[in-house]
Formats: C-alpha cells, structure tokens, sequence
C-alpha cells in the first residue's frame, strides 16, 4: 500500500529545488567573487575559499582522460544514471522517509554537478576546501557536501518507516 504518495512526491521536489537552487547560486556567487582572486581563508584557515573549475569526478578523478570519454562518463552515463535514480523516487513504495530524503540529497547534488558539467564545457565549479595546515581535503562544493551528506542518510536510515505499536489491550 502507498503511504503519503503525494506527500513523498512534494518532499522529493522541495529537496532537489532548494538542494540545485542553492548549489548553483553558491557556484555562480564563486564565480563571479573567486574566480579573479587569490584564496580567501577563514576560521585560521580551516576554511580555504578559493575558485576551481574540475574536470574530474570526485577528487578529479578521471580528470586526466580524454575529454570525450569525460563527457559519455560525467554527462551521459550520469544523467542516465540520475533519470532512473529520479524515476526509482518517484515510484518506490518501500523506501523509509529518511532513506527518501538520503536519495534525494544524493540526486539534488547530482543534478547540480551535471547542470555544471552541460554548462561548463565539462566541468564542475568548486571552490571550498577544509583542513589545518598542510592536511587539507580536497576543493569541493555544496552539490558535493549534499551527495555525501545523502550517502551517509541512506547507509544509516532505517529501512522501514517505523510503525506505531498498539497500545497494550485494557
């Protein structure tokens, strides 16, 4: 039996519209302030604001391939990928809401890179690195923090949404 449809179908949008539409105004903010500048370093340095424009995947990988093998990788295998991940949302009946949310975080990052990737000639915008001294993660940005972020509610959401128990019978 479907629970909620309507209301599952509602949270899914919400979240893939404000997870792209920050994503994509936070890149274009980078853009426009990062992207003539040196890096910017906040909090003592734990924060390094600083423009980048990766043709890879996560950590650039693949970076260094041919650029037409980039694009049947970061675009047409990814925007399948991210058709039947969409499709799989909409139809599912026996994913719990938080496993719902995990997708749709891991979808909304998705797309927000692809958008990069369709617009910047293959690549996506990053412009945020952590880390104290020389120990640094790599340059990232928000799309990035809401794929892993989504990961991480789905490999521990319960995978049912829980059931109220009966009360005790009098």
């Amino acid at each position: 039996m479907r629970k909620h449809p309507v209301l599952r179908l509602l949270l899914v949008c919400l979240l893939l519209v404000v997870c792209v539409g920050c994503d994509q105004a936070a890149k274009a903010i980078a853009k426009q302030t990062l992207s003539s500048s040196p890096p910017i370093s906040l909090l003592q340095g734990i924060v390094q604001l600083q423009y980048a424009e990766n043709p890879g995947a996560f950590l650039s990988l693949g970076a260094g391939l041919p650029a037409r093998t980039r694009f049947l990788w970061g675009v047409v295998f990814i925007g399948l990928t991210q058709v039947v991940l969409l499709a799989y949302l909409f139809r599912s009946t026996s994913l719990s809401w938080s496993q719902k949310i995990g997708l749709s975080l891991f979808l909304g990052g998705g797309l927000g890179n692809l958008i990069d990737r369709i617009a910047n000639d293959g690549h996506v915008i990053d412009f945020v690195s952590l880390g104290v001294g020389s120990l640094r993660t790599g340059i990232f940005n928000v799309a990035d923090v809401a794929i892993t972020a989504g990961v991480l509610l789905v490999l521990f959401a319960p995978g049912e949404d829980p059931v109220p128990s009966s009360p005790p019978a009098p």
